[in-house]
């Protein structure tokens, strides 16, 4: 399966004095990346959600690589960089016109009603594209 990059148009508000993106905007375009990512695997976190099952952020980490200014389109790519029944790693790859601008991983867990759930036992059609996804690298 073939997983499109998310396409993020930085806006005017997202920008510093400085005139670049600040930092914590990045944080957003993962997460608009992931949404788009589970929505374009076929199981979208409204589906998640709906029955009852979320998953949280537990850690994320970002590098820096280079600016983005006002009006850059940021590609982001999204691939899963582990998972269990339990936890997932998403890895992004956020570029320019081709230029890495952002490198970034987030971590999540899945719970129900506060508590942990097995992702293959709960969603196993779920567990299943994800674990696909890592060995086909979609």
């Amino acid at each position: 399966m073939e997983i499109k990059p998310y396409r993020h148009e930085v806006k005017y508000y997202e920008c510093d004095r400085m005139g670049i993106t600040h930092h914590s905007n990045y944080i957003r375009f993962m997460e608009e990346a992931r949404v788009d990512w589970m929505d374009q695997l076929g199981f979208g976190f409204d589906r998640m959600e709906a029955e009852g099952v979320v998953s949280p952020v537990v850690a994320v980490d970002c590098r820096y690589r280079h600016p983005s200014t006002f009006k850059d389109v940021v590609e982001v790519a999204v691939k899963v960089a582990e998972t269990s029944p339990l936890k997932i790693v998403f890895s992004y790859t956020m570029t320019v016109a081709g230029r890495t601008v952002c490198t970034a991983s987030s971590t999540h867990c899945f719970l129900e009603n506060g508590r942990p759930v097995s992702l293959e036992t709960r969603f196993p059609e779920l567990y299943a594209k994800m674990m696909e996804c890592i060995e086909n690298k979609c």
